[in-house]
């Protein structure tokens, strides 16, 4: 906790870790580095937390001498899930140490679920869940009827197990998946069916929402708590189709992804919509305050249909918790702003 000897706060920042390579990886040699430079920077002293199944009971006597823990840690790691990661932060959390992004929150809001549980938001569009594989089976066929849909699955990370689907007049399917370089092909709906079995195995669910036919790309909203502090601007969403006429391997890539500050000037509707009502209602659906919020998370959307005055919507794609990285700089200094203020405040009680 608090060295009290030199008055200097203790965080911790959890990376993975190959096990091979205990003992020498460093987060000062890892992506991560200006991060822990920035914090040494407010006089904290940064502490590398590797981590990896095979010495989480190191890690986790490592992590309850800290007063914070910053955690970069995907869903899927090497092949593994967070689950014995998960069990270490809860455990030193409820010591008293801050976790960054406490595994209740990300089962909460950093699953595709919130896209189901908050369709009723203005952030959201026809969304269906399918609770088994049985359900899939009988109720995809009558929603493709409405037309191209994209199937996610609940937990996963660059486009890993999304999907576009949409029904041709010849009984087949036309798919495609959101993995970089992926293609469109042809199968069966009982193919299709048989190719999203794992994703039930794993996570028990699938989320199915209409396709958004805008080629505008996809904006990524940076937020500290509840402040929005960066965005991330992408050309071309990953699932968006060949041009008519045109091989579906001339399909168009998403762009690099273009990290702007929160001042951006075409972007302040978005912001403030955000900030104003969509982040307090999503916490009140989902039974969450401020105070549970990551400290840094981001939300992806989708440009919707233009409203009746011709301004832009927004549906929400995704929201990101377990590993936010990289974001715009403009988030840094807010990112460590607020870790320190949670460190050093009472534990805030949602009303």
């Amino acid at each position: 906790m608090l060295d009290r000897a030199t008055k200097r706060t203790r965080v911790a920042i959890v990376f993975p870790a190959d096990p091979r390579e205990l003992g020498r990886s460093r987060v000062e040699r890892s992506r991560l580095s200006q991060i822990a430079e920035a914090f040494v920077q407010h006089n904290v002293e940064i502490v590398s937390a590797p981590f990896s199944d095979e010495f989480a009971s190191e890690v986790e006597a490592l992590l309850s001498t800290v007063d914070g823990a910053l955690v970069w840690f995907n869903p899927v790691e090497a092949g593994r899930n967070r689950s014995v990661l998960n069990a270490v932060l809860r455990s030193v959390a409820s010591k008293g140490v801050l976790v960054s992004a406490h595994p209740d929150a990300i089962d909460k809001m950093g699953t595709k679920e919130v896209l189901y549980r908050t369709r009723g938001m203005a952030w959201g569009c026809d969304t269906r869940r399918y609770g088994s594989l049985h359900a899939l089976r009988s109720e995809l066929p009558e929603t493709l009827k409405s037309g191209p849909r994209v199937l996610k699955q609940l937990r996963g990370q660059s486009g890993d197990g999304v999907w576009k689907v949409k029904a041709t007049s010849n009984q087949l399917l036309r798919v495609r998946h959101a993995k970089r370089d992926c293609v469109e092909q042809q199968m069966t709906f009982d193919e299709f069916v048989d190719l999203c079995s794992p994703y039930f195995s794993a996570a028990g669910a699938m989320i199915d929402q209409s396709f958004q036919t805008r080629s505008d790309g996809m904006i990524r909203c940076y937020v500290v708590e509840a402040q929005v502090k960066g965005f991330g601007v992408q050309a071309v969403n990953a699932l968006y189709p060949a041009a008519p006429g045109m091989s579906e391997s001339d399909a168009p890539q998403p762009g690099p992804r273009l990290y702007f500050p929160s001042t951006r000037p075409d972007l302040q509707r978005l912001k403030q919509r955000l900030k104003g009502a969509w982040v307090p209602e999503m916490c009140r659906i989902l039974g969450m305050c401020v105070a549970d919020l990551p400290i840094l998370w981001d939300a992806d959307f989708l440009y919707g249909p233009k409203d009746k005055d011709g301004a832009d919507t927004y549906v929400l794609c995704e929201i990101n918790v377990s590993s936010v990285f990289p974001f715009p700089p403009s988030a840094l200094e807010p990112l460590i702003i607020q870790t320190l203020q949670r460190i050093g405040q009472e534990p805030l009680r949602c009303e």
